[in-house]
């Protein structure tokens, strides 16, 4: 008995000190964090006077992170907000050390879900180069000029308009132009978009809605690695799962800017009492927090399938893309075992774009996750991006169907 007695001593001691070093762990990365953003408000603090043309380069200063044979800066630029007003976003700027003997081609990076609270934004985070990490290295030896856009409100006063076309078009295009301003840079007006997740939401659209916002601009093709594009879809299978927790708190804080009162009666009482905060957490915490309230405590966070109001199923069929024309190529990246933006939805996508009559260069990644393409698909779309710029004709696959067959079914 003393023997059992003392085993478990020492296995609450041990599990008393791993629980203190976790704890440990977690302060001291909240307290660099506050720290870090502490030091970055000023920055990203908006004038009280500025320019109100968009894609005017507001300020800008090194980033902080280092990158290969390049400079990389955050900075601060105008766009407009939903009801056409300027605005002030932010993002980073990539640009070869390697000085043009041309005007450079530009990419537009646009990353994926990250959150509405301010150190979310990834130009103020602690890894900024994360998302673009195996992306970047091509990028610049190619010569190119990279945008990354954080988005309206995501860094900067405003609310993010999270899955809403024309604002994700118009702070691309107004990205693009600020980095044009970047002492250098020597950026043209040739460009790709390379979207990630919700990023690719974002791509998807500035290529149907660039030539509107910015026509000065040539767009040779779009990427979309894993993008939340067949909305209805996508929430059809997802409204009460997890991701109605870590995605659902982006959309109804952000929708309802647009339209009030838009989500009446569509969330529970823990959703209505917790999602500004919720949306206000980056990712991680997001979906952590959805995790437990859905799997430990069985809270979903809307009462029914959003699809069935009325409202809500027009506004998602108005912000999904429709099919291009023949002469824009896309660049699809998939991996079949995502859960987060699920494969079957894209595939869906990728045969009625086909169908339409689209360019399409369908990549599918067997057994790849959410959180694994990002990484997994930059070499790719560099190689492919380049040959676009190069004036190469582009690949087809529309002869070869989405591998259904390997799709992971949640």
């Amino acid at each position: 008995m003393l023997v059992v007695k003392r085993t478990l001593i020492v296995v609450l001691a041990v599990i008393a000190a791993f629980l203190l070093v976790i704890i440990a762990s977690l302060a001291k990365n909240a307290w660099e964090s506050h720290s870090l953003q502490s030091s970055l408000d000023p920055f990203y603090t908006t004038p009280e006077e500025f320019s109100e043309v968009p894609g005017t380069l507001v300020r800008y200063e090194p980033l902080g992170a280092e990158v290969a044979n390049a400079q990389a800066y955050r900075m601060l630029y105008v766009t407009e907000d939903s009801q056409g007003n300027p605005a002030v976003a932010a993002g980073m700027a990539f640009i070869p050390n390697e000085k043009a003997e041309s005007p450079r081609p530009v990419v537009a990076y646009i990353a994926g879900t990250t959150g509405q609270g301010d150190s979310c934004a990834p130009s103020r985070s602690t890894d900024p180069i994360d998302g673009v990490r195996n992306f970047l290295p091509e990028a610049i030896d190619q010569g190119w000029a990279v945008v990354a856009p954080d988005e309206y409100g995501v860094g900067t006063q405003g609310i993010q308009l999270y899955l809403i076309k024309e604002q994700e078009v118009r702070d691309t295009v107004n990205s693009i132009r600020a980095l044009q301003s970047i002492p250098g840079a020597s950026a043209g007006d040739d460009f790709a978009v390379y979207g990630y997740s919700q990023g690719g939401h974002t791509a998807l659209w500035t290529g149907h809605l660039s030539e509107q916002y910015a026509p000065e601009f040539d767009l040779v093709g779009v990427a979309a690695v894993a993008p939340a594009a067949n909305l209805t879809s996508i929430v059809e299978r997802q409204w009460d799962d997890v991701a109605g927790w870590g995605i659902g708190a982006d959309v109804v804080r952000s929708w309802q800017v647009l339209y009030p009162n838009l989500f009446d009666g569509l969330l529970t009482d823990a959703a209505r009492n917790n999602y500004q905060r919720i949306a206000q957490d980056c990712t991680f915490g997001s979906f952590v927090e959805g995790t437990i309230r859905h799997k430990i405590f069985k809270q979903n966070f809307f009462i029914e399938n959003p699809v069935k109001n009325s409202r809500v199923a027009q506004i998602l069929i108005d912000q999904t893309p429709m099919p291009y024309p023949a002469d824009l190529p896309l660049m699809l990246v998939q991996g079949t075992a995502d859960q987060i933006v699920m494969a079957s939805p894209n595939a869906d996508l990728q045969e009625a774009w086909c169908a339409a009559g689209s360019t399409i260069n369908g990549l599918w990644l067997a057994g790849v996750d959410h959180v694994n393409i990002a990484g997994m698909a930059g070499p790719s779309v560099a190689a492919w991006i380049a040959d676009r710029f190069a004036g190469r004709s582009a690949p087809n696959t529309c002869d070869t169907p989405p591998p259904r067959s390997l799709i992971t079914v949640n």
